[in-house]
């Protein structure tokens, strides 16, 4: 049992559609929130320790944080066969069914937001969603930010320090992640076409840091919805997890 709201909660679990075994945390009590975290990271170091579960939690929410397949606590397969596309929103609606959640948000960041997106892409109908981390072609064209990753995990321990390779693989070691099953969630990428984009109503915030340019355009991705807005936050991919204002800003969305 955690004794605060930044301290590592106990996990709960079920079984996904293929019977993957999938870790979720819960914080607070009102409306349910769908948090879902980036790659390479979990439910904890993403939401839980710094203060943005708690923030969200303490406006009326129960936010609901899954550990994505090959993450944290959940399943880490090694097989091809766990990794179908879009195996990640799969994943998140069997969730929603397990918890039997009808009125609910929706919100991710990085590849939890683009997995956010799939969701609405595949029926999803929230009733208000935020895109974390995440700018217009990281959601059109995912195999181009995939490409950096597969680099990473397919040549760890050969970057310079301070390199952003370097950075991003140290923030592996921070999480323990798995290499090879986290190479496996790449090839799970699909990408959401802009006139799927241009149909979906849920009104949307699209929220990156101002230094955040690794999957493009925010602002950009925010037009090309049809009820997106924008705001940006300090910080660059990486650190913007960090600030305080990315809890305050999903938070005050939700609750307007």
């Amino acid at each position: 049992m955690a004794s605060s709201p930044t301290d590592r909660p106990e996990p709960q679990y079920f079984d996904s559609f293929d019977g993957k075994r999938i870790a979720w945390y819960e914080m607070g009590e009102g409306k349910p929130l769908v948090l879902i975290h980036g790659y390479f990271s979990d439910a904890f170091t993403n939401w839980i320790r710094y203060g943005h579960a708690a923030v969200i939690a303490a406006r009326g929410f129960r936010v609901i944080m899954p550990d994505l397949r090959a993450h944290g606590s959940s399943a880490k397969p090694h097989d091809a066969a766990s990794y179908p596309p879009d195996v990640l929103m799969r994943d998140a609606f069997a969730l929603v069914e397990h918890l039997a959640l009808s009125n609910y948000d929706l919100a991710g960041y990085s590849l939890g937001g683009r997995t956010v997106m799939r969701m609405l892409a595949n029926g999803a109908t929230p009733r208000r969603a935020v895109l974390s981390g995440m700018g217009y072609q990281g959601i059109i064209d995912t195999h181009g930010r995939g490409r950096y990753f597969r680099n990473v995990l397919t040549n760890l321990g050969s970057f310079e320090r301070g390199t952003t390779e370097w950075m991003t693989e140290a923030f592996l070691k921070t999480t323990k992640g798995d290499p090879q099953a986290l190479l496996r969630i790449l090839d799970t990428f699909v990408d959401t076409p802009p006139a799927t984009i241009a149909g979906i109503a849920t009104p949307t915030l699209v929220l990156t840091g101002v230094e955040d340019h690794d999957n493009g355009s925010g602002a950009e991705l925010a037009m090309a919805l049809p009820n997106g807005s924008f705001r940006e936050i300090p910080g660059n991919h990486m650190n913007a997890v960090m600030k305080p204002e990315l809890g305050t800003e999903i938070a005050n969305f939700l609750a307007a």
